[in-house]
């Protein structure tokens, strides 16, 4: 049985059923003012409110006057997006997103529900992972609203069209999916509403749950999508006719459809002479070829094909490797493991130290192996390469992809040789 479906959806069948569930969380508040003849009941979270808004601006007024409905004090408060519903699903939803519940207690089938929720979110700051010398620095954050906002003063066009979905039996995640009408592929758009409409799933807590949800081969390890932290990069692939995602609480939009040319590419290639552009983007292209296939190449040459080295490297070769015990499959693998792990470890520390761990790690390790003859010199410099290599990649997900697939190369390398 999957996590969602261990909750029944019928077992709130009424709102006093689900002011009885609430109540048994010790951060549900539930009070009650005297008011002529019968009093009011406010209901909410008090993690979830803003406690200023709440005591000035509600709570304050009920207590000062008197009110017969819920129509007198709805017509008394300062929100213009209250209302006033008998619908439990409304109701706990809205409880459960930052609103209060105000009834009088003669009438408990209707309430009037306020919104005071309070939204934590952390200033508009540069973009760290797709880092651009040129262009606008600015990212995404981890507010849908501030997100779309970004969008919408690069594209201030009405046929800026978002449709919104939940996602989620427990999360109640918003996705907004967002495309220019009139440019955008219909099919793809349609296929795109249809496969997040059908995501049966506890909780969606970042945009990467989504790609894994509605690829097409959620099993291999290429992306199918592009995520991105930059608003200009949404902006431009809109543009394009193609459709971003957004979900709320994650700091990254989701571009779709993707090809592989994508994931080499930058914001920063558009302010360049395509010219230039183009080169970067030849070089970072070979730089993808040259980090996955370098090792399984020399591993392959050392293995079967000799006769492929010029004397004069062979010599070299010969001389680097005389002292090692083992065979190239064992000290490619060797040190392809040790440069990840030294990479890992560089990226779960702090920054300091992880900088400090990946630079003294790789110094004293590949000297150290090479005065122990369990690897040879030119096969150290292949590897730094590579994984030099690998770090040109523009998209974190690719690079990740370059870092994985290198493996299977080195083995069918040695096994199946060129």
């Amino acid at each position: 049985m999957k996590p969602y479906e261990k909750i029944p959806d019928d077992s709130i069948k009424s709102l006093q059923d689900l002011m009885q569930l609430l109540k048994k969380s010790k951060d549900f508040i539930t009070l009650e003012i005297a008011s002529n003849n019968s009093s009011i009941v406010i209901s909410y979270f008090r993690t979830l409110i803003d406690a200023n808004i709440f005591h000035n601006e509600v709570l304050t007024y009920i207590k000062e006057q008197s009110f017969d409905s819920l129509q007198d004090i709805q017509s008394v408060l300062p929100f213009e997006n209250s209302k006033i519903t008998n619908q439990m699903k409304d109701i706990q939803d809205s409880i459960l997103n930052g609103h209060i519940l105000i009834q009088f207690d003669t009438d408990k089938l209707n309430g009037l529900l306020i919104n005071v929720s309070k939204k934590e979110k952390r200033d508009i700051a540069k973009a760290e992972i797709e880092y651009n010398i040129v262009g606008p620095q600015i990212a995404f954050v981890e507010d849908l609203d501030v997100n779309l906002n970004l969008v919408r003063r690069k594209l201030p066009t009405p046929y800026l069209q978002m449709k919104e979905l939940k996602v989620g039996s427990l999360s109640k995640t918003t996705v907004a999916i967002v495309f220019i009408e009139g440019i955008v592929n219909d099919q793809n758009l349609q296929e795109i509403i249809k496969r997040v409409s059908q995501i049966k799933t506890d909780h969606v807590l970042d945009s990467t749950y989504l790609i894994e949800l509605i690829a097409d081969n959620p099993n291999t390890i290429f992306p199918q999508f592009l995520n991105t932290e930059r608003p200009d990069r949404v902006a431009a692939v809109l543009a394009e006719g193609k459709i971003a995602l957004f979900v709320d609480g994650s700091p990254y939009a989701i571009t779709l459809p993707t090809t592989l040319i994508d994931f080499f590419s930058t914001t920063e290639d558009y302010t360049m002479p395509w010219i230039i552009a183009s080169f970067f983007r030849l070089l970072r292209i070979f730089a993808f070829i040259f980090s996955v296939l370098t090792t399984p190449l020399y591993v392959s040459i050392l293995t079967y094909h000799y006769e492929l080295i010029p004397k004069e490297l062979l010599e070299t070769l010969i001389i680097s490797r005389s002292k090692v015990p083992f065979p190239p499959l064992i000290e490619a693998l060797f040190l392809e493991i040790t440069i990840e792990l030294l990479r890992e470890a560089g990226t779960r520390l702090p920054t300091k130290v992880g900088l400090t761990v990946g630079i003294v790690g790789g110094i004293v390790i590949g000297q150290a192996s090479v005065e122990a003859s369990l690897t040879s010199n030119v096969l150290i410099i292949i590897v730094a390469l590579s994984a030099l290599s690998s770090f040109t990649a523009p998209i974190y997900r690719i690079g990740n992809t370059i870092r994985v697939i290198r493996f299977p190369f080195i083995i069918a390398a040695h096994l199946l040789g060129l």
